[in-house]
């Protein structure tokens, strides 16, 4: 009986949701691991439309002693509640056995960014003269100058691209468009990997209107993003542990600290919902005190006198 529901739910999120492949491959994996769990510790043959909330909270248990991490059980924990609103749409329950457990809560962590500086270190630890060079050095400004995430940027079309206007359109999650800034920086170095360098790259079928190319012709991989970054990381002279999102988050971190209106961020990043964006709102030590000094009266005060010493 869970399987046929499971399958039902599943082309429920990919034809009515339209969520992205990795999202609903952990609806999946979810739902499987709670109705094994049903299964073996309720009844060989259960329903899904016999779950009360105390089957629910009996499992949410059964997750936290095998220590896994708050915000994974929050993951499966939406996967459960998805799956049973989908039950109710479909009419085959009236009441959501879910309507009535908590998320674990999550401590608000500050997520990892690096500095103007590091971010120039990393363009400048790119050697030009390897074959790969432009190209690199393209992705690292893209990744960084537009926000984008990686899956954004190896799905990245030619023909999404719109340089003259300085705007490049970008297909989200769950299929969503979105148009996003793109600087003169990111302009110029996209111009030359495309028309100085991937002229000359034999590309396959399939593969001629995405701009990132590997050495056969096909587009790169999420794995090659990651390659690519933590080479170049020991050369920049960054211990930070960087990945490709990171420079999603310093792109979004250096515009709210510059003052840029955290609606137009939230535009650009792509986010559903402006508090995934305010986490931005975290300032570094640094920028936080200088601006204490330049404008609070008791810092103004103290650099006055100090002047006149």
């Amino acid at each position: 009986m869970w399987d046929s529901y499971i399958k039902g739910f599943i082309t429920y999120l990919k034809i009515e949701r339209s969520l992205s492949a990795n999202t609903i491959a952990a609806y999946n994996r979810d739902i499987t691991k709670f109705a094994i769990y049903c299964r073996d510790n309720k009844s060989e043959n259960s329903k899904p439309t016999e779950i009360e909330t105390k089957d629910i909270e009996s499992f949410i248990m059964s997750i936290n002693n095998e220590n896994i991490s708050p915000k994974s059980q929050m993951r499966i924990i939406s996967g459960i509640r998805a799956f049973y609103k989908y039950l109710i749409i479909e009419g085959v329950i009236e009441n959501d056995p879910t309507s009535l457990i908590d998320s674990p809560k999550l401590g608000t962590r500050l997520p990892d960014f690096l500095t103007i500086n590091e971010v120039e270190r990393l363009i400048g630890a790119i050697d030009l003269s390897h074959p790969q060079g432009e190209r690199n050095k393209a992705i690292i400004e893209i990744l960084y100058g537009c926000g984008l995430r990686v899956s954004e940027l190896i799905n990245l079309k030619i023909s999404n691209l719109f340089l003259k206007e300085e705007f490049i359109k970008i297909v989200g999650k769950g299929n969503k468009e979105r148009l996003v800034p793109i600087g003169n920086k990111a302009i110029r170095q996209l111009n030359t990997y495309i028309f100085d360098v991937r002229t000359h790259v034999e590309i396959q079928r399939g593969y001629e209107d995405y701009v990132f190319l590997n050495r056969r012709g096909k587009k790169l991989t999420r794995n090659m993003i990651n390659i690519i970054i933590n080479d170049l990381l020991p050369l920049a002279g960054i211990k930070k542990n960087v990945s490709p999102h990171t420079l999603r988050h310093s792109f979004a971190t250096h515009l709210v600290e510059g003052g840029a209106d955290l609606r137009a961020v939230q535009e650009m990043l792509g986010h559903k919902s402006i508090t995934t964006t305010e986490i931005y709102t975290h300032l570094n030590k640094e920028f936080l005190r200088d601006n204490i000094i330049s404008h609070h009266p008791f810092y103004r005060d103290k650099n006055l006198n100090n002047s006149k010493l």
